[in-house]
């Protein structure tokens, strides 16, 4: 079933290795609110089959406010936003609806109103719980503030929590990574994300380094954590069901999933992206642009209508980061023996190398291979 992706542009301060679209000014909220209920309006026939308009659109299955912070909105304002999508789309009644938050923005207060708006799921920007870090990545919350709002956010009700880890970072070393997990284990957190840090062109990490105020990363170092990371989840019962994604008792995130398995999503908000399977696109990554366009009842957004091989590439690039893999039998309905082949013939040099398995009919990567797989990827693109 389709999900519907929200994007809020707005944050505090600026991360340093953040290339996402915000603005730190609040100035627009109010006009952007207004802009976002009428581009829900303005899409609420993008789930149809063009090829049948009268066929109702199928349930959206998760509903996911990311930003920016969504949680620098009011539990008011998220709540009407919520209101103007179920006026417009058939949203199921156990949808997974997660709002990203920061810890700083996580009050008794904040987190009782969320749950009454209707939030069942959380996930929260810990990043690390070193003041070092923190401090490095230009966080706004100190490492108290980040256990604090889990505790809170545990007391409040909420069970189906995912926190943000980054790893690979000048000032994190294996020891305190290592504390990290085990800070998260002991909190009983569910489902963990976890990302290596990267460097964006256009964001204020690039420039440091470029200046040499800042270390080029260590590569090495990165792909080790990474290794520890695979090591000690997988040695407290958390299942790496995507590659930055690890979660316990079968608590993964419906939305990301989603998206992972090739289901439509719809993205709403300055520059949201969406998908049918048979077209990608963009909306304008301008706070003004967009909300002016939508006071014109225009969306402002690009669109790609996507070749069989694209749609073949983006099957391969989201399907094998996951331990769900790539199932021969489903790319040959979808894109046909040719591909196929082609496929099967490519990974078996990857099986070779020990870099991929082939377990019950699905070719998956091996742990060997995840420290590889943006290139594995590249190389069995068509």
């Amino acid at each position: 079933m389709p999900g519907i992706y929200v994007h809020i542009p707005f944050c505090k301060q600026a991360c340093h290795y953040c290339d996402f679209h915000f603005s730190v000014s609040l100035q627009k909220k109010d006009a952007f609110i207004g802009a976002l209920q009428q581009e829900i309006r303005l899409q609420r026939d993008y789930f149809q089959t063009p090829a049948d308009p009268s066929n109702p659109s199928p349930l959206v299955s998760t509903i996911y406010f990311g930003g920016g912070t969504p949680s620098l909105l009011s539990s008011g304002e998220i709540k009407n936003i919520l209101d103007e999508i179920r006026k417009n789309y058939s949203v199921s009644a156990d949808a997974e609806i997660t709002l990203e938050a920061n810890p700083d923005d996580l009050t008794k207060e904040k987190l009782k109103s969320l749950k009454d708006a209707g939030i069942n799921r959380l996930s929260i920007g810990i990043q690390s719980f070193s003041d070092e870090d923190l401090l490095f990545m230009n966080r706004v919350h100190d490492s108290k503030m980040a256990y604090d709002s889990i505790k809170a956010a545990q007391d409040a009700g909420f069970s189906n929590i995912t926190i943000d880890f980054i790893y690979g970072t000048p000032t994190l070393s294996d020891k305190q990574w290592i504390l990290n997990l085990q800070t998260a284990f002991e909190l009983g957190i569910p489902h963990l994300s976890c990302y290596s840090l990267t460097v964006e062109p256009q964001t204020a990490l690039a420039q440091f380094i470029k200046k040499g105020t800042v270390p080029a990363l260590d590569e090495a170092k990165s792909a080790a954590q990474f290794e520890l990371l695979m090591q000690i989840t997988a040695d407290h019962g958390y299942e790496q069901y995507e590659i930055s994604n690890f979660a316990k008792n079968n608590m993964y995130s419906l939305h990301n999933s989603n998206y992972w398995r090739n289901e439509k999503y719809l993205g709403l908000g300055p520059s949201a992206h969406s998908y049918n399977g048979m077209s990608r696109q963009w909306n304008v990554a301008s706070n003004t642009v967009y909300i002016d366009a939508l006071h014109q009842h225009k969306i402002p957004f690009e669109k790609e209508e996507l070749t069989i091989a694209q749609q073949y590439n983006e099957y391969i690039l989201t399907s094998l980061r996951t331990m769900w893999g790539i199932r021969p039998e489903v790319m040959n309905n979808r894109f046909g023996e040719d591909f196929t082949t082609y496929f099967i013939q490519l990974a078996g040099g990857f099986i070779d190398k020990e870099w991929m398995d082939k377990n019950n009919g699905a070719y998956l990567l091996t742990k060997q291979g995840k420290l590889f797989a943006d290139r594995i990827s590249a190389e069995l693109f068509r």
